[in-house]
Order: structure tokens, then sequence, then C-alpha cells
């Protein structure tokens, strides 16, 4: 059979998301664009079935009075009406923006408000829920459109509207003027905002970034050109569609390169729908990547005798080989451990696999290039049109975010002896500026850079780009030690009993660390040494817990200069929470509210306490609350070179025997 070859769009000239529907409907109406597992089923949707959707959806909308220059709000999980909706709206000329589905309420206020949006696309009953709730504060909205009609009867409320009927009042209108869609399509430009994406806001309320399409489709033809996709490839959608670089993958080069964007039915099921489809390319967050290495060590727990020796001896030699060749794979290995491994996650027919929106701990990385995933990382922003640096396939390295794309530019702001400074960019994709906020874009775009707010540096030796920290994250020790708290953070992520971790020691003497424990792996470890438990509260409390972490973390101080070793760390009494605002909806760390909420924790650390006394009151997202009263035990750990490192060595040899 012969290889795939690329076949892309002229995007000069179909430079809208409508116009490259339409194209692709016209060219390849019985190729599948779009499938959808629904009761165990995986349901497919043409490019002509795609088309004929989005032009009913349109016009629809266009009934219901949206018009150029409206914006459109999107919210629920990954389905194709999200990107049917998408695409029906750019047609009309309207600016979409996403929702993330698990967002509070008022959130979604503040960003309903923020945008204007006259009309709001809503999953099912539980999305409606919550703009009905909020309804009262945002006049804008005149209409709620929803997609899955069940348990919608008890409502009456006149704005809401099933898909089905404004499909069917799109249909009639395109039977009275059939060419009404394509005069709204064709009088559509590339010039004009199709996206407002909301920034993470790690310090502030989100922004919402002014995208254009036909500047982010040339920006993605750049991204194909060192990561070619085709057609017919699959792609499995489920990071979260208002993200930039979920847009760039399930609409943008979707639409580009004609792959087939796969959704899976629930995100509970999404490793098992995954093997499935046994995807082309992946885009997964840092955090799923984690999850995925954590998975395969926990299940080697409850592996065989035989099988956890092969995994053994698999990951030795796939551990040398990778250091040895810098991100190159055993064979041995492969043939042994990671062939079945691979398969077993889905990943037998990757071509491409990347991770951005956050740093992967070194180590994380190098294990999935040591089982011969092709993992690569990106970097970029919202503001940019996504990413613009990735790795190439054979020029990885493993302390770098990769080269930027041929039509990118990056410099550093102010380099110190190192060479490390702020990181500037510009991209054909980057954004207009910022909805409503010309004082926010005036502050972060400066003669056509983008000042992204990250420290980095240029590597001289091969052009690679090295991000070290947000520019406000890195901290100074009181004692002249400068440290990046993310560098070491995911160093200690890589373990499969660590979920997460927030390093403090800015102004402070030394480091330390609050640790929340990863805990379906940490409750199964426990279960196995009958170590009993209630509750995550109670498990993070017990002792052997303690010591389980400890020598995780004793691990990565032997990979660290002495100044940058963890001294003390604590198991805090839940996980970090982003409906606690400790984390955005991209799950990236807030240090401030750390940093405020936990700050007697904090200052026990510091203060030579042994434990610190908990009496606080937790509310869950279904509103009920629960009172903890717990202890926190302050753990000192060894900071002596020589027994540190002779520890950390024994200690790591001892984690690849599980």
């Amino acid at each position: 059979m012969p290889a795939k070859q690329p076949d892309y769009a002229d995007v000069s000239r179909y430079d809208t998301f409508a116009k490259l529907l339409a194209y692709n409907a016209e060219r390849s109406p019985d190729q599948v664009a779009l499938r959808e597992k629904e009761f165990g089923i995986w349901n497919e949707i043409t490019w002509a079935d795609y088309h004929r959707t989005v032009k009913c959806f349109a016009l629809g909308m266009h009934e219901l009075g949206i018009d150029r220059g409206d914006s459109v709000g999107i919210i629920g999980d990954n389905r194709p009406e999200w990107v049917q909706g998408e695409v029906a709206s750019h047609a009309l000329g309207a600016m979409i923006f996403g929702i993330y589905q698990d967002s509070l309420n008022e959130e979604v206020a503040y960003l309903i408000n923020y945008a204007g949006a006259k009309i709001i696309i809503a999953e099912d009953e539980e999305q409606v829920d919550k703009v009905l709730e909020i309804t009262e504060q945002c006049p804008c909205v005149k209409h709620i459109v929803y997609c899955d009609p069940r348990g919608m009867r008890k409502y009456d409320d006149p704005r809401l509207m099933n898909l089905e009927e404004l499909l069917l009042r799109g249909q009639q209108r395109d039977e009275e003027h059939p060419e009404l869609y394509m005069e709204l399509v064709n009088g559509g430009s590339g010039e004009d905002v199709a996206i407002l994406c909301p920034t993470s806001g790690t310090t502030s309320n989100p922004k919402l970034a002014m995208l254009q399409g036909g500047p982010m489709l040339r920006h993605c033809m750049a991204y194909l050109e060192e990561d070619p996709k085709c057609p017919g490839d699959n792609y499995v959608s489920v990071l979260p569609l208002p993200w930039i670089m979920e847009q760039v993958y399930a609409v943008a080069q979707a639409l580009i390169t004609r792959v087939t964007v796969n959704f899976v039915e629930e995100p509970e099921t999404m490793m098992n729908d995954l093997r499935e489809i046994g995807p082309n390319f992946v885009l997964l967050a840092p955090r799923v990547w984690e999850s995925v290495a954590a998975d395969v060590k926990s299940r080697m727990m409850d592996a065989t005798l035989f099988k956890q020796k092969m995994y053994q001896v698999g990951m030795k030699l796939a551990w040398r080989a990778s250091i040895k060749r810098k991100g190159g794979h055993s064979r041995l290995a492969y043939w042994l451990l990671f062939r079945a491994l691979k398969d077993r996650l889905g990943f037998s027919y990757l071509r491409s696999a990347a991770t951005g929106g956050a740093a992967l701990g070194p180590d994380t990385f190098k294990f999935f290039l040591a089982m011969g995933v092709p993992l690569r990382q990106l970097y970029g922003q919202t503001e940019l049109g996504g990413a613009y640096t990735i790795h190439k396939a054979d020029d990885v390295d493993f302390d770098s975010v990769g080269v930027p794309f041929s039509t990118s530019e990056i410099r550093i702001a102010n380099p110190d002896e190192n060479g490390v400074g702020e990181i500037e960019a510009r991209t054909p994709g980057m954004f207009l500026g910022y909805y409503k906020n010309d004082q926010a874009t005036a502050e972060s775009v400066l003669e056509g850079w983008m000042k992204t707010g990250d420290a980095g540096y240029l590597k001289q030796e091969n052009g690679h780009l090295v991000v070290i920290d947000r520019i406000s994250d890195i901290a100074t020790t009181s004692t002249g030690a400068r440290f990046s708290p993310q560098f070491i953070e995911n160093k200690l992520k890589f373990s499969p009993f660590v979920a997460e971790a927030v390093v403090q020691g800015d102004a402070r003497p030394y480091l330390a660390a609050i640790v929340c424990i990863r805990f379906d792996i940490v409750a199964k470890w426990a279960e196995q040494r009958d170590v009993a438990f209630t509750n995550y509260t109670n498990l993070s409390a017990q002792r052997k817990v303690y010591d389980l972490v400890q020598r995780e973390i004793e691990i990565v101080n032997a990979t660290l200069p002495e100044a940058h070793r963890i001294r003390k760390f604590l198991l805090l009494y839940k996980q970090l929470d982003a409906d606690d605002g400790e984390l955005t909806r991209t799950r990236k760390v807030r240090r401030g509210v750390i940093k405020e909420k936990y700050a007697e924790i904090i200052g026990a650390m510091y203060s030579g306490k042994e434990k610190v006394q908990v009496d606080t009151v937790i509310t869950f997202q279904d509103g009920s609350k629960s009172r903890i009263q717990t202890e926190l035990r302050v753990v000192d750990l060894p900071v002596a070179d020589g027994e540190i490192e002779a520890r950390g060595k024994a200690l790591r040899t001892a984690r690849l025997e599980i």
C-alpha cells in the first residue's frame, strides 16, 4: 500500500474555516470527517454531512438574528456539535468563544458578559442549567441552543431551543434561498476575527484574544511543514476545545488536511476509545502524559512476578538506550516490553505525539521516547495562534521545547550574562489584541513582538529554545540562590505517587514543598500493604505514605544542586482544584492563590514546627461542605552531598524494580 501523502487546501484562497469546509465537502464528500462514539458505536460523519449540518446550523442562527461581528458562546464536552456550531458561526462572520465545561457559574457569567454573547450553544441539561442560573446577570443572551434534549422537557424558558429545531429552521431557509449560505460564506474574509480565545488566566481572570481565521490557517500551515498530517489520518480530540491548541488540531488543521477527528464517548473512556481508534497523532496535556506514565507503573504493581521482572529488564534497557542515544530506544526493550505496551495504550500507529500548554518533566519525556512514542514538546501562547516551536523528529533535546517554525521569530529581551531573558515572539497567526482591553494589549505587545512573560534562552549549539519558567515565578532564596519552582515540580511529578507539588523558597532560607498525592495509585499501593484508610485526607496523613513520598523526593534531590534541594515537605490534606481557584482550567498552578490560601501551612515549614493543625471547611462542586480536621507532619530531609547522592541512587534503582 502506498504511503499517504499530505494534500493541503490552498489557505490563501480558502481563507476562512467555512470556505475550507465547503471546499472539502465538494472535493471529498464521502470521506469521513468526524467520528463520535455513542452507546459503544462509532458513528461517522462525512465531509458532505458536516457541510450540510453547518449550513443548516448557520442559516438557523441567521434566522435568530446572528450576524457579522456578533459573538457566540459554546459550552460542553468535545462533540461534533461543538465544531459544527463553531464553523457555522464563522460562516456568518460571528466570533465564537469557548467556555470550559467545568467552569463555575461566576466564571461563565464573566466570559458571557465580557464577550457580549447573543447566543449560547450548550451541550446538555447540565450546561443549560449553568447558563440559566446566571441568566439575570447576562442580559445580552437572547437564545440558548441545546444539543442533547434529554431532561429538557421540564424547562419553559422562551430562549431555549432544541438544536434539531434550529437545524430545521435553517433547512427551510435554505430551501427558500438556496444561494444564501454560500453568499454569506463568500462574504467572509480571512481578516475577520473568528475566535475570541480565552487565555489561561494564571494571574487574573482570562482575557479574550482576538484571532483571525486567515492568519491562524497560515500559521497552521507552518506547523504542518514541521509535522505533516495526511487525509484520513486519525486524531482523537480529548483536550478542551476552548484551549488554543485543540482549536489548532481539531478544527483548523483538520479542515486543512482532511484528517478524521474522533470524539470519545466520555472523558472516563478516553484511553479505551483511543486504543480502539489507534490514532496517527495525538496531542495530550502534560498532566495526561504524567497520568499515563503513572498508570503504567500502577498496573505493574498488579502484574505477575514474571511480568514485573520483564518490565524491570525492559526499563533498564530503555533507559540506557535513551541516555546513550539522546531519546533513542532499545529494539530489544521494544520487543520485550514496549510493543505490547504501546498496543495496549493505543499508541501503535502514532507517527507524531505532542504535548504543550505547560512544561513536561524531562523524566516523563524520556520515559515515552524510550518506549518508542514519537513525543515532541511544543511551546506557544494563545495570543500567537498556539504553538510556534517544536522538536524535529531527529533533533530532540530533553531540556528544550524545540526550534521555531520557519515563519516564526523569537528573541530574548534583556538577556543576562547567561543569555537568559524574557522570551518575545511573533508569528503569522498573531492576535489582533485583547477584546475590549486595549490597555492589556499595549502592555503585552511591543513593536509587533509579543512579550510572553516567560524566561528562557536560545541554545547556541543547536538553536533550541529553553523555557525556564514564568518570569514572575522565578524565585531567589534569602541566601541568593535563584531557582525555577516549575523545573523541580516537574521532576517530582514523574513519580507515580505525586499528583501535584508546589515548591516554596522565594526570600526564604531553603526550599520546601507542598505535595498532593496521586490518590488512586497511592490507595492501591496502601491496600497492597494493608494500610487502612478512609479517604484522601486520612490516606495522605499515614506515616507510611509520608515515607513513600519522602523516598520520591530524595530521588529528585539527588539530581539537584544543593541549593535547589527540598529541605522540608508536607502532604496536603486535599488535591489542588480549579474550582477552588488553585489551578487554571488548563490545570496550571496559581501560585499567588496557593501562597495566600496556605500561608499558615507554608509558614509552619519555615518556623521549625514539626506539625501543623488544620481545621477548615471544603466546599464540593455540588455545593455540599465538609469540615476537615487533621494534622500535617513537616518532614525534614537530609541535605549532605555524599549522603543524599548515594541514597538517591539506591532509591532510583529500587524504583525501577517497582
